[in-house]
């Protein structure tokens, strides 16, 4: 036995080391644009130009075509597009996001100014939908993926392990991830001035991006025992985190990576939260749907699992002691 035990840990650990590894890295060192949306107006003339460009690097970009400034910037804050080329008289002129992603915002300016814009010329660069002045970069948004995975985990886990059954086991998770919105609200938005939305919405999707972790976590483990914690572990802290695009874009990610990640709890919340702290709730449809689905799951596996090992342990006795009993 003990030698089986010394053959699985010697086993197990550089085959989860490798598997990290894959995870985070290869993504990170496949970053690169797949299909990025990208707005273009002005003159057909001259977009023509400017489109042909831009498409030296096929698969790219995916290009949408607007009449005017005035509909590009739309699109850009409604989450259409992650920047735009409007061509005018003095030449193209950029408009990006850094809000949808700073990562996307320079590599948007770095390609217009080497591919669209003529030899030499100077390409004027506006930020439609800003990060916040306080954290220019969006570190402290993409920072917040893991903590709330991690705390989501934590909730599950001492639920479950603290043996709180049904309505009981519900409310603590629901309580729980209530709180960790509140909290992580006040330190990434009273405190850092990280964030610049609706106080209360941001808390709100806080608070449900740690439930949908945390009601995972709690109801396969409801159904199928401890092993539940370990499978919905993996599956965030493994895939969820890596995949997420958060720290650049789910389109700067392999495919299906960017795909995948954006199903997954730190995906959704990572798109989820841009959305309503930078762009008035644009495009919050999808990854709020994503959440709530795994939230709402959670909570009903809990409430069916503890449910089934309730009859299962009444119906046990029974059964023995009608076994028991002579016949006639």
């Amino acid at each position: 036995m003990s030698t089986r035990r010394t053959l699985a840990v010697v086993i197990l650990v550089p085959l989860l080391a490798a598997l990290a590894l894959w995870a985070f890295a290869w993504p990170a060192a496949r970053t690169a644009p797949r299909d990025l949306p990208l707005g273009l107006a002005g003159p057909a003339a001259a977009t023509a130009q400017v489109e042909k460009q831009l498409q030296r690097h096929e698969g790219a970009f995916e290009i949408h075509r607007y009449t005017d400034e005035a509909a590009v910037r739309a699109a850009i804050e409604d989450r259409t597009v992650y920047g735009a080329v409007v061509v005018t008289a003095q030449g193209p002129e950029l408009l990006t996001a850094s809000a949808a992603s700073p990562v996307v915002a320079q590599l948007l300016q770095q390609a217009v100014t080497q591919q669209a814009a003529p030899s030499g010329a100077d390409v004027k660069t506006v930020d439609v939908v800003p990060t916040s002045a306080s954290d220019p970069r969006g570190a402290a948004l993409s920072s917040s993926v893991l903590p709330l995975a991690l705390a989501g985990i934590i909730a599950g886990a001492a639920v479950t392990l603290l043996g709180l059954r049904g309505f009981r086991a519900v409310t603590a998770l629901v309580v729980s991830a209530a709180l960790v919105g509140m909290i992580a609200t006040a330190l990434a938005h009273s405190w850092l001035g990280a964030l610049t939305g609706d106080w209360w919405t941001e808390a709100g999707t806080l608070a449900l991006s740690t439930l949908a972790v945390s009601a995972a976590v709690a109801g396969l483990a409801a159904l199928v025992g401890p092993a539940g914690i370990g499978a919905v572990a993996f599956v965030v802290m493994f895939l969820g985190n890596p995949f997420s695009g958060a720290a650049t874009a789910p389109q700067l990610l392999p495919d299906p990576v960017g795909a995948i990640g954006q199903w997954l709890p730190p995906g959704a919340s990572a798109t989820l939260l841009r959305s309503v702290s930078f762009f008035d709730g644009a495009a919050a449809t999808g990854p709020a749907l994503t959440l709530t689905w795994w939230a709402a799951l959670g909570l009903g596996a809990v409430i069916v699992g503890n449910a089934l090992k309730a009859r299962a342990k009444n119906t046990t006795p029974d059964t023995a002691e009608r076994e028991l009993t002579p016949a006639g």
